[in-house]
Parts: structure tokens; C-alpha cells; sequence
């Protein structure tokens, strides 16, 4: 559980790679993206000649046999898809849209979502019975406002990997500007923290310190931002 943008995926990817599974593949959808028919063609499969032109393919769920599937804002995917879903983590095997015989899919499921399911669950529109075999273990990815000491080394990291990207080394991130990235809200995130910091790169030289100048007004706000040449790197 998590608003966006605060990491979901890749601490999905963590327990992926730290799990018995690791050398098994991952594969990753964003329940969100697709309708609903297409959403099922993508998890389940096709088969060849369900319509026209059509070949057959295999869907997430195959594709990610002995591995893990990892499903982005399941909160977002529509009731019949959810009991499919439900009879495919049951029986470790699927059925291709149009197809007539099963195919092997153990996988283990890794769902997040913004949504509160709770109430979803309340309102009907989520599964009870899908909701408690996914939820059996629940971790809450909190926002970058609640854990404001990880934004300075989380932004020296981006803006880091951001000047790699252009051969630039930076001379790190002045006192000022670390203060204005801790006073900002940061509605997006850490991704969008990490955003900022690409955007910023791209204005920086070999050597050069990132100063409150380079950030948007938006982070800035209303505060008095020091001259560069009187603060302090960190």
C-alpha cells in the first residue's frame, strides 16, 4: 500500500530478487492501463484465432511460471477479472482467452495499490475472498512528507546518478537548497523528488554545486533562498 510514487515497484523487485524465486523472471503490469479486455489478453494470454489476425501469445501469468507477478493498482482492476484472478492463484494454472486447456502458472503474486481496499471491500468493489489471499502480508510504503530525514541522501543519489548520465560530477547540494527539498511536500514522491533532481542536472556544470537557484519555484515557495557563494555543501 502506497500513494504513488513511493516506491511500490521496486521494493516489489527487493523481494523478488531476495526470495527463492530470484532466478525465476518478474514480470510486471499496471492493472490501471489497459481495459478491461485487454487487461485479461495481457494476464492470461490469447490464442491463436480468437479474432482475426490474431496469434497466440502467452500472458503475465505464464510467462512469470516459477517466478513472480507483480500487479500494479489491482485496485483498479474490475470484478470479473478479479474472480479470473482468483481461480488462477487456486489452481497454479490458466486458461488462454479463447482456449480450452490449461497451462502451468505458479507464480507468486505481488499486488500494490492506492486505493483503500478496506472500503472497496465495504462498497463491493473489491473481492473478499481475492483481497485475503493476497493480503495475507500488507506493508505500507509511507510518504516522502512522513520521512523527511531520507530526503537528503535520497537526492544526492539521484542528482548523482542524473550527472553520471552527462559525465558531470557535481559538487553536491548546498545547505539552502537541502533545506527547501525538506520543507517541500513532495506530492509525487520520491519519484518525483527524483525527478527534480534530473531536471536540475541538466543545468549543472563539471564541479558545480546545485544551489537553490536551480530548483523550481514551486519547491522554493515563499522563503528567502541565501546566495550560493555564502552556503555551505553537504
Amino acid at each position: 500500500l502506497g500513494e504513488s510514487g513511493t516506491g511500490k515497484e521496486l521494493f516489489a523487485r527487493y523481494v523478488h530478487a531476495a526470495s527463492e524465486r530470484a532466478e525465476r523472471p518478474l514480470e510486471a503490469l499496471n492493472c490501471a492501463a489497459l481495459p478491461s479486455d485487454l487487461l485479461e489478453a495481457e494476464l492470461f494470454g490469447v490464442e491463436k484465432g480468437v479474432a482475426t489476425g490474431v496469434d497466440a501469445r502467452p500472458g503475465r501469468f505464464e510467462a512469470a511460471h516459477g517466478g513472480t507477478l507483480f500487479l500494479d493498482e489491482i485496485g483498479d482492476m474490475a470484478l470479473q477479472t478479479q474472480a479470473k484472478i482468483l481461480r488462477v492463484l487456486q489452481e497454479r494454472e490458466v486458461y488462454r482467452v479463447g482456449g480450452r486447456s490449461s497451462r502451468a502458472a505458479d507464480v507468486r503474486v505481488l499486488a500494490a495499490t492506492n486505493c483503500d481496499l478496506e472500503a472497496m471491500l465495504v462498497e463491493g468493489r473489491f473481492r473478499s475472498d481475492l483481497y485475503h489471499r493476497i493480503a495475507d502480508w500488507v506493508v505500507e510504503l509511507p510518504p516522502l512528507r512522513r520521512r523527511r530525514a531520507d530526503i537528503p541522501n535520497l537526492a544526492a543519489h539521484f542528482l548523482t546518478r542524473a550527472c553520471e548520465g552527462r559525465g558531470v560530477r557535481p559538487a553536491g547540494i548546498s545547505r539552502s537548497a537541502l533545506e527547501a527539498l525538506i520543507r517541500f511536500e513532495w506530492p509525487g514522491n520520491v519519484r518525483q523528488l527524483e525527478r527534480e533532481m534530473g531536471r536540475a542536472a541538466l543545468f549543472l556544470e563539471d564541479g558545480e554545486l546545485l544551489d537553490s537557484s536551480r530548483l523550481q519555484p514551486s519547491i522554493l515557495g515563499a522563503e528567502p533562498v541565501a546566495e550560493p557563494d555564502d552556503l555551505k555543501a553537504v
